[in-house]
């Protein structure tokens, strides 16, 4: 029997190439290198170009990016994107692309920062609070440069009584990872309220030392609050996630480190209002209490009141006086006890007893001579 064959159109095998393509994992986020060509910038924001190499090209098309650098023909780039299908032939949809030389190191700087964030070194539940009120900042920096002096004069100028140790760090180069390192720790051994670590504004490769894996874990394990202004306000390092606070500059960082002269009167004018609302409150409860407690009767008829509880008080007595056995003695009736108890009846006594007769002017102390006990007395 012959096998039928199958015809497809050609939009069905571009159909089925795209699905393959674009389901693979391994082409949707690739880095490539190579150099640009035929350069085309639209006016809606897309650019197209090829990327080439000594062996092969490839299209590539930008949506809406913005390039950090000017782009031109013949430029050697490291692009991240994902592979698609357009129109039969397949292209690079870019989504990063930066020069060469910095595209490594941004590389670099991608993998760590998500590996990190991973960690949750950047989160903000370990950020610590900066003191508002410092007596000690320390400050990590180069001793060239103006950012040093910025820094200083502004703190003293704000906070004119406050102590500032320095640590001169490196701040740039293969070593400055390990300086700034151990300007941490040593800052940590020591009894300071606020750590700021500056740098001024510097090209990618120029702030890569706060870039390292090194300077981020010592910041994160800092006991001392960080206050982290690397470069300028468009600069974002990994120290600068991971520190307490990012400044947008090293003058920024010195103007949130220490409150201002108004800052400390705003506080104290504050604290005063506070404290007035609450004694007010307080005497205003208390005058309430007051005139309630005056409105009692107790306190508007006091005289009335007690002569009351005077005479309900000689009621009770006199009820009481005339429960007491000894009441009868007035009426001309007596009590005899043995050794302190009441006779009740003549059986309870014997001859020879010593008795004590009670009446209502002394007593009389008897001894018995015999019982004459009587029956059926009505």
């Amino acid at each position: 029997m012959k096998q039928e064959i199958k015809i497809n159109s050609v939009y069905e095998i571009t159909r089925q190439i795209r699905k393959t393509i674009e389901s693979n994992d391994n082409l949707q986020n690739i880095w490539v290198r190579g150099e640009i060509s035929n350069l085309k910038l639209h006016n809606n924001g897309c650019s197209y170009f090829t990327l080439k190499d000594e062996k092969s090209e490839i299209k590539c098309v930008v949506f809406n990016q913005e390039f950090n650098f000017e782009p031109k023909d013949g430029i050697k780039v490291v692009v991240r994107g994902r592979i698609s299908v357009w129109k039969s032939c397949y292209q690079i949809v870019v989504e990063e692309i930066n020069l060469e030389g910095r595209g490594e190191l941004y590389f670099k700087f991608l993998q760590l920062k998500e590996k990190l964030q991973k960690e949750g070194l950047f989160e903000e539940k370990y950020k610590k609070s900066i003191p508002i009120y410092p007596k000690i900042i320390g400050i990590i920096t180069s001793l060239e440069g103006a950012v040093i002096y910025d820094v200083i004069k502004i703190i003293k100028n704000k906070y004119p009584h406050i102590k500032i140790l320095i640590y001169p760090s490196l701040v740039q180069g293969d070593e400055a990872k390990n300086s700034i390192s151990r300007g941490i720790e040593l800052l940590n051994s020591l009894t300071l309220d606020t750590i700021i670590i500056a740098r001024g504004g510097g090209s990618f490769e120029d702030l890569f030392p706060f870039n390292e894996e090194i300077v981020a874990r010592a910041i994160f394990n800092s006991r001392i609050p960080i206050i982290s202004a690397i470069g300028h306000e468009s600069d974002v390092t990994i120290a600068d996630l991971t520190a307490d606070k990012r400044a947008s500059t090293p003058s920024v960082a010195a103007e949130i480190s220490v409150p201002s002269e108004k800052d400390i009167l705003k506080f104290f004018r504050d604290w005063e209002t506070s404290l007035l609302i609450w004694v007010k409150n307080l005497m205003d409860r208390n005058n309430k209490l007051l005139k309630e407690l005056s409105n009692r009767k107790i306190f508007r008829k006091p005289n009335t009141i007690l002569e009351t509880y005077d005479y309900k008080y000689s009621v009770v007595n006199n009820r009481l006086n005339d429960l007491s056995p000894y009441s009868v003695l007035n009426r001309g009736y007596s009590i005899t006890m043995k050794k302190g108890e009441i006779i009740s009846s003549v059986r309870d006594i014997n001859g020879g007893d010593l008795l004590s007769t009670v009446v209502k002017d002394g007593t009389i102390n008897s001894k018995v001579k015999n019982r004459d006990e009587k029956r059926n007395i009505i």
